[in-house]
């Protein structure tokens, strides 16, 4: 999803419901891969907090073994423990992440309309966790929320206290709530290549378990 060239109108946020047109790629055959349409984007409403659980907790996986078998590329787990880590990235690493983001920039631009060029967060975020099987985990963490909120965290309270608050946002309160990792298969490394499934961790979301569903099953 181009989300940087979507208009003002079509820029949607997590929990909002979108439609749109969408293409399969020949070169891609991982199970959930769309390219979409940018210009079919429409936003509709969003979903309440106290829907969500009920419909993602069907998709949420006990570990990358269980994607695997059902031959997911996207998929949701929950881990029993979380740990959020850091680095603080070199002047040569944001240098190169400047270059690889002016290059899609350049890209999006030339096929559609003008793409601004993301600035790289000075910081990169790391997780490490167990899953629901006892595996143990640690995953660079490359979502656009958590760089967006280290950036905002860090112009209002500096570097140590906007670190302080990313971990405590994740380990504490989204975890004790009840939180879901988002991971997506490497679009070149995966089973359709021949290789085995590179899991990418793309998100860290706030998903209270659903207390009530899980009664009503047990019933």
């Amino acid at each position: 999803m181009p989300f940087r060239i979507l208009a003002d109108d079509q820029k949607f946020k997590r929990w909002d419901w979108i439609k749109y047109k969408f293409t399969t790629s020949p070169d891609d055959r991982r199970s959930e891969s769309q390219k979409v349409d940018p210009d079919s984007v429409k936003v509709g409403a969003s979903v309440r907090p106290s829907e969500r659980a009920r419909i993602l907790n069907p998709l949420v996986r006990a570990s990358f073994s269980e994607a695997n078998e059902k031959n997911e590329s996207l998929t949701l787990l929950r881990p029993q423990k979380l740990e959020i880590t850091h680095h603080v990235k070199s002047d040569s690493e944001i240098e190169s992440e400047r270059r690889k983001h002016a290059v899609l920039a350049d890209q999006l631009s030339f096929f559609d309309k003008e793409a601004k060029r993301l600035e790289p967060c000075p910081v990169q975020f790391s997780a490490k966790w167990v899953d629901q099987d006892g595996t143990r985990g640690n995953h660079e963490c490359d979502d656009w929320e958590t760089s967006t909120a280290y950036n905002r965290f860090e112009r209002e309270y500096g570097h140590k206290k906007a670190i302080s608050t990313i971990k405590s946002k994740y380990e504490d309160q989204y975890f004790n709530a009840g939180l879901a990792m988002a991971f997506s298969t490497h679009s070149r490394r995966n089973v359709t290549h021949g290789t085995k499934n590179q899991w990418l961790l793309v998100g860290l979301i706030r998903l209270d378990e659903d207390k009530q569903g899980d009664l009503l099953l047990g019933a």
